[in-house]
């Protein structure tokens, strides 16, 4: 597979799928509650029979899993599978907040190869396909991330999914030095650490594939790291698709 030009047509409709976001926002959304007492709207739908739609005639031989949908989630042993996540930071999104995003990540053996994360509200479009290629598409300019990141000589700023630390998490957080705290929830975190703009991230096992496979690539590819709180690669297809412990690391504290 040539994953630069699978990743490149992709980008239209990533864009395409922002604006759709945006607009159906405009209107009012129609709001209903999971069974796992989580919101959806029909933004997210929308916006994953969009994407689901062009990957599927981009790779028609990949599934696709989505939060969305209930294709493909009961298949065990997958190793090459696109996780999909419409709209991660769905209560930003239903509640005019900035930072949610639309997602899809490709895993090849098990692997995320390459990512696509679009945060419309914030106009910034982040997308990889290989170490040494993540790039930022905003306001008509693409940037390449690991040649922009410079080492940190400052203060270690980290990002949390909650404003109250946890102490296995205060933990890393001495043992790396973190001075400064910010939170932030949707997988924008990744494309903030991927560029560094923030120097880490720190989750206990929480949440679900769909929800890093886009962001682990992106910031793999702009020279950052991710490793569960042993230090071990982080797979994926996993039972459920649930997610371990996590540690990211940006360029610049590497």
């Amino acid at each position: 597979m040539d994953l630069k030009k699978t990743v490149e047509d992709l980008i239209e409709c990533f864009l395409t799928a922002g604006d759709m976001s945006i607009e159906l926002r405009e209107k009012g959304l129609i709001k209903k509650i999971k069974s796992d007492n989580t919101p959806v709207s029909n933004g997210d739908l929308e916006v994953n029979k969009l994407i689901s739609k062009v990957i599927s005639k981009i790779t028609p031989l990949i599934p696709i899993i989505s939060e969305e949908s209930l294709d493909n989630k009961d298949k065990s042993n997958l190793k090459d599978f696109w996780l999909v996540d419409p709209i991660d930071g769905t209560y930003d999104y239903i509640n005019n907040l900035e930072e949610f995003t639309i997602n899809a990540g490709l895993i090849i053996n098990n692997k995320p190869v390459a990512g696509l994360i679009n945060a419309p509200a914030k106009k910034r479009m982040f997308y990889s396909y290989g170490e040494g290629n993540a790039y930022e598409l905003c306001k008509g300019k693409t940037l390449n991330l690991g040649n922009s990141i410079k080492k940190n000589n400052g203060p270690i700023k980290f990002i949390s999914y909650s404003n109250k630390i946890k102490p296995e998490i205060q933990k890393i957080y001495d043992q790396l030095g973190v001075k400064e705290n910010i939170r932030m929830k949707s997988s924008l975190k990744f494309c903030v650490v991927a560029t560094g703009e923030y120097d880490g991230y720190v989750a206990e096992p929480r949440a679900y594939e769909w929800d890093i496979a886009a962001g682990h690539a992106i910031l793999n590819h702009a020279g950052g790291q991710i490793t569960d709180f042993s230090g071990k690669e982080v797979l994926y297809g996993k039972p459920g698709l649930k997610n371990t412990s996590l540690i990211l690391k940006s360029k610049t504290i590497l």
